[in-house]
């Protein structure tokens, strides 16, 4: 019994992985259907692999990589230790909240027109702007 409980639940790898899968299509504007098409796969199987429900092969990952245009190294950035997730209950504290984040309508628009910003010093006073309203917020 303990084993069929263990596989109903996603492997956090999976999960992670997913999660990047689903961030990099947003930044690109793309449909779970049309990356689907481009991989020969239908829209309801990339949801069950941005869930983590079904595991991504080395294979489908390489090929997903390529659509994407980003190496497969990217599905594994900034993945969180296992050190790093025990103990901890805050939102922000959690590994994926930065990545909840981002992968928000509000923050792919606000990724978006950030990055169309070519001038260094406007983006870090964009920062810093950011950084006092926050802190008026506490």
């Amino acid at each position: 019994m303990i084993e069929k409980e263990n596989k109903k639940k996603p492997n956090p790898t999976d999960i992670y992985v997913g999660s990047r899968i689903r961030l990099r299509r947003n930044m690109l504007g793309m449909s779970q259907e049309s990356l689907g098409e481009q991989l020969g796969i239908t829209f309801q199987q990339i949801q069950k692999y941005e869930k983590g429900t079904n595991r991504v092969g080395a294979s489908r990952l390489q090929a997903i990589s390529s659509v994407l245009g980003v190496p497969v190294s990217f599905f594994f950035e900034e993945f969180p230790s296992q050190e790093s997730t025990v103990g901890r209950g805050f939102a922000e504290e959690s590994p994926n909240f930065g990545l909840d984040f981002v992968t928000s309508p509000e923050g792919l628009q606000l990724n978006r027109a950030f990055v169309k910003i070519t001038d260094a010093k406007v983006r870090r006073k964009i920062i810093e702007l950011v950084k006092t309203l926050a802190a008026e917020e506490d």
